[in-house]
C-alpha cells in the first residue's frame, strides 16, 4: 500500500492551554505492516472500552491536567457523476491533480488530517471517502469547500456525510489502551487497509436504564469485542451535530475478522437496544492518487 508523508501522521490531542497549543506534536501512524497482529493473542481489542469497565457520571476533568480539546471528525463519501469518465485523459489527470493538491494542502501535521479510502465495488452508491480529523467545524467546512470548488468537485456529489466529535467514553477503564487514557480526545488512525464506517443509533429505552444494568450488558459486548483483536475501533459522537448519535469505524487487514465480529455481536443482549446501524461502508484505504486513479 502506498502512503505519503501527509497521510503518514496522527492528529496528537491538543490541550486547551496555550503552552500546550504550542507544543502538540504528531506521532507517526504505524505502517499496515507493523499495525497488523500476526496472532490473535496479545492484540488490540475490538471493542474501545477494554476489559472491566465501570459506569460512572460524566467525567470531571482533573483540574491538575489541561483539558484536552476534542477533534472534530468528518467522514465524506462522494460519487463521480458518469460524464466524468467520457472526459479526455489529459482532462480527468488535471482534475486529480487538483483535488490531490488540496488533500495535500489541508494536511497539516498535528491539526488537521485526511486519509482517503476507494469504494470502488463495495457500493454502488459512492465511489470514494475522504476522513478527516481536526479541532473546528470551520477549518472543515473550508477545507470540503475547496475540493469541491476544484474542476472534479464540479462532478461530485455527496451521497453521504458523517459529522462527530471525540470525546472520553462515559465508560471508566480498568486497562491501559491508546485509546482509552486520558488522551481518549485524540482518535489515532491505525493504518490497516481496510475500514468499515457506519452510524449507529441506540433505542431511548437504552438511556433509561439504570447505570448497574447498563453495566452488565456492556460487559458481553465487552467480552466478544476481545475475541477479534485484530480489529481496532474508532468511536465518535453525533449528537445534535448530525442525525446519527454515533459514528464508528473499524480498522482491520482482516475483512474475515470483522464479519465474524459483526455476527457475533448480534448474539449478545445489548444488542436489543441498537435501532440502526446502516449504511455500512466497506472501504480500501489507498493514497489519494491512486484513490482517484481508480476512479477511472
Amino acid at each position: 500500500m502506498r502512503h505519503n508523508r501527509g497521510m503518514a501522521e496522527f492528529i496528537a490531542p491538543v490541550h486547551e492551554v496555550p503552552e500546550a497549543v504550542e507544543t502538540a506534536g504528531t506521532a507517526t501512524i504505524p505502517s499496515p505492516v507493523a499495525a497488523a497482529p500476526t496472532a490473535v493473542a496479545g492484540g488490540r481489542p475490538a471493542s474501545s472500552y477494554g476489559a472491566g469497565s465501570q459506569p460512572q457520571a460524566p467525567a470531571v476533568h482533573d483540574v491538575s491536567k489541561p483539558a484536552i480539546k476534542q477533534q472534530v471528525v468528518c467522514f465524506s463519501f462522494y460519487k463521480v457523476m458518469p460524464e466524468w469518465r467520457r472526459l479526455p485523459a489529459e482532462e480527468k489527470a488535471a482534475h486529480k491533480a487538483a483535488f490531490a493538491a488540496v488533500l495535500k494542502k489541508w494536511n497539516k501535521p498535528g491539526e488537521f488530517l485526511s486519509i482517503t479510502y476507494s469504494t470502488i465495488g463495495t457500493r454502488g452508491d459512492v465511489d470514494m471517502c475522504v476522513w478527516s480529523i481536526g479541532y473546528a467545524v470551520d477549518e472543515l467546512n473550508k477545507m470540503r469547500s475547496e475540493l469541491m470548488c476544484s474542476p472534479l468537485g464540479g462532478y461530485l456529489t455527496t451521497p453521504h456525510n458523517f459529522l462527530a466529535m471525540t470525546r472520553r467514553s462515559q465508560y471508566q477503564i480498568d486497562r491501559e489502551d491508546e485509546s482509552e487514557t486520558e488522551a481518549r480526545g485524540a482518535l489515532r488512525p491505525g493504518g490497516q487497509k481496510y475500514i468499515f464506517i457506519y452510524p449507529f443509533w441506540k433505542t431511548r429505552p437504552w438511556y433509561r436504564l439504570p447505570a448497574e444494568e447498563r453495566h452488565r450488558l456492556m460487559k458481553e459486548h465487552i467480552r466478544v469485542g476481545l475475541m477479534f483483536p485484530r480489529v481496532k475501533i474508532n468511536t465518535a459522537y453525533s449528537f445534535g451535530i448530525d442525525d446519527q448519535e454515533f459514528t464508528v469505524a473499524f480498522e482491520t487487514n482482516y475483512p474475515e475478522d470483522f464479519l465474524a465480529l459483526v455476527e457475533a455481536l448480534r448474539d449478545t443482549e445489548i444488542s436489543l437496544f441498537t435501532l440502526k446501524d446502516f449504511p455500512i461502508f466497506s472501504c480500501v484505504r489507498v493514497s489519494a492518487g491512486e484513490m482517484l486513479d481508480r476512479l477511472g
